[in-house]
């Protein structure tokens, strides 16, 4: 482009078109790309084209290549560059308002690179100052001013410091209702929302919802748009149900989300642009929304005890996830396929896929290799869940180790809860902690000030009380416990806790004498139990009915028991040595640092099988 005209210079068209057939090719000759864009140099170009030449190279040599020092030079400059031309200078050399609209998108998106380019980097207090800056100059600007304070806010939450995001969220809300865009302003409210969320400022979040709801419905425009907000909005709420564990209270507003999922991809993409350029948003692609709404499916399935539909939305959600991931290198899909893993590993390992489980243990661990933000997200979770592997083939040494490891690099209070009530029950498994047992039980007391308002989690910590008491041989107290819990389960269909409790209860009667009682606890638990189906249970409560009916004298009926014992033993017995066998099993040996690339394989399996039979 020459100073002095408003047409491209033919030389710059065809070192442009050059570069972009050589960065499309298949496979793509990124080195070929690059020797056209720095070509354009050698012309001395006026600083407008040399600031938009130096923002390709640097996006290119981001986005393709390993050369992340060159890919700053370019980045950095372009940025510079770009702030120097001032708004004369620009209307001198671009003759029209479309031309300078144009030079701003170089300016803005070299901001909005170069910061990405930095985090990417670790180097989040160098990038906080240029995304300032650009949101400063930006205000003329309502696309680029939304997008970027969207991108100050999201790296404030990545930090934890969700105050400032949720500043920046309240700022660019005003913005947008200023530039008459209520669908933006929706957008940036239920970002806040999420973020309240996440800080359980409840107090806050309620009235949020409520306006984001209103606006929601009120506004007319884009359906795609419109069923967008809806989504986002109603994720919100199913997730502020599901994190208070009332699993049967969300189901209405859980069939609305997939309602409207099913809308959304009736629509077609092709629908006329906003005229706002404030509104020129997306959520996300909608068959991101897709994935997002059959993981919130999976939550719920998974806390209500539907583990067979819980696989079922796994399945299909990790499908669409590795369809997606051949065309699309967003690391959100990295995210929901590690929070969909995490889901169904707790699935196997309660339905007896132990093997299965541990696998997939490892498929996160070299997700989280890839990726050092997931790693940090979701190290707590990933020691968790080894922690619960641990449990499940009896290694009780080293699922404390891993439960204490989680302790230490968590500060979520739902998850923290949940750990401790898990390394609580080891505890109660060794029989010798009694110290460090009542210091947990002291923290997580369902009576009084509870840390969280988990419907879901107080009932697992009154099930817990109970466990304690029915192995002290309390067995008045801990039927009360078990009986607050069997409240709390049935009010929100908590059908594992269910479960549990009544095969606790039906052995406390049965230690008492009290068989017909026993009976009618035993038997609806083994029916819950299968339908969930949790082999655990099944396996102590076929134990409990083969030595329940031996009791009666009905030899039949505890034969009948006795098979399905032995069935039961036999398939857990199986899968444990499986399991057990697998070079993924030195994972519980790990504590501290990234999870090991490489596994040593297993002679045999090296834990007790005795808790199984």
């Amino acid at each position: 482009m020459a100073a002095s005209t408003e047409a491209p210079e033919p030389w710059y068209l065809a070192l442009l078109g050059f570069a972009e057939h050589f960065r499309t090719s298949s496979p793509p000759k990124i080195r070929l790309c690059v020797h056209c864009l720095q070509a354009v140099f050698q012309f001395k170009p006026p600083p407008r084209v040399e600031a938009r030449t130096h923002l390709q190279l640097g996006s290119v040599l981001y986005r393709h290549t390993k050369n992340s020092e060159l890919a700053q030079s370019h980045l950095e400059k372009a940025w510079f560059i770009s702030q120097q031309i001032s708004f004369f200078m620009c209307s001198c050399i671009f003759n029209n308002t479309y031309q300078i609209s144009q030079f701003e998108d170089v300016k803005f998106e070299a901001a909005s690179i170069l910061s990405e380019f930095y985090c990417q980097q670790n180097l989040v207090d160098s990038a906080k100052p240029v995304l300032r800056k650009a949101i400063q100059i930006s205000q003329q600007t309502p696309y680029w001013h939304c997008r970027l304070l969207f991108q100050l806010a999201q790296l404030h939450a990545l930090e934890k410091d969700l105050v400032s995001a949720c500043d920046l969220l309240g700022v660019g809300a005003e913005y947008a209702r200023v530039m008459g865009s209520e669908y933006t302003r929706a957008l940036f409210l239920l970002s806040k929302g999420m973020l309240l969320l996440m800080e359980r400022k409840l107090s806050e979040v309620h009235p949020l919802l409520t306006l984001c709801g209103t606006i929601v419905e009120n506004w007319q425009g884009n359906p795609i748009q419109k069923e967008s907000l809806r989504v986002f909005f109603l994720v919100l709420q199913v997730t502020h149900y599901l994190d208070a564990g009332q699993v049967k209270s969300v189901k209405p507003c859980l069939k609305q989300l997939q309602q409207c999922i099913q809308t959304i991809s009736t629509l077609h993409d092709d629908e006329i642009l906003p005229t706002n350029p404030a509104a020129l948003f997306h959520w996300l692609p909608k068959e991101h929304m897709c994935v997002l709404v059959y993981l919130v499916t999976v939550m719920h399935s998974m806390q209500a005890g539907y583990l067979e539909k819980a696989q079922k939305y796994t399945d299909k959600a990790l499908m669409q996830l590795e369809k997606l991931k051949m065309l699309d290198s967003s690391p959100i899909l990295s995210t929901f396929q590690v929070i969909l893993l995490e889901h169904i590993i707790m699935c196997r390992l309660v339905t007896g896929h132990k093997a299965t489980a541990l696998q997939e243990i490892s498929q996160v661990c070299q997700l989280c290799q890839q990726s050092p933000r997931l790693f940090t997200n979701h190290a707590a979770q990933l020691h968790t869940l080894l922690g619960l592997y641990c449990i499940s083939v009896n290694c009780m040494d080293n699922a404390e180790a891993q439960f204490t490891a989680a302790l230490q690099m968590t500060t979520h209070q739902e998850l923290w809860t949940f750990i401790v009530t898990n390394l609580a029950s080891v505890y109660i498994r060794e029989g010798n902690r009694h110290q460090e047992l009542y210091s947990l039980l002291e923290r997580i007391n369902p009576d009084h000030n509870f840390p969280v308002s988990s419907h879901c989690l107080r009932a697992a910590a009154f099930y817990i009380r109970g466990l304690l008491s029915f192995f002290q041989g309390r067995y008045n107290e801990a039927k009360r416990f078990l009986r607050e819990t069997l409240k709390m389960s049935n009010a929100e269909d908590l059908n594992r806790l269910t479960a549990c409790s009544l095969v606790l209860l039906g052995h406390i009667f049965f230690v008492l004498g009290n068989h017909r009682e026993s009976n009618n606890m035993v038997v609806p638990a083994m029916q819950l139990a299968s339908k969930i189906p949790d082999m655990s249970v099944q396996l102590w409560s076929s134990a409990l009915l083969k030595d329940l009916n031996k009791a009666c004298g009905n030899t039949m009926d505890a034969h009948e028991a006795a098979q399905m014992h032995q069935n039961f033993s036999q398939q857990l017995l199986q899968d444990h040595i499986a399991a057990c066998s697998l070079p993924e099993h030195n994972l519980i040996s790990w504590t501290d640092g990234l999870p090991p690339v490489q596994f040593q394989p297993q002679n045999g399996p090296t834990t007790s099988l005795g808790s199984l039979l």
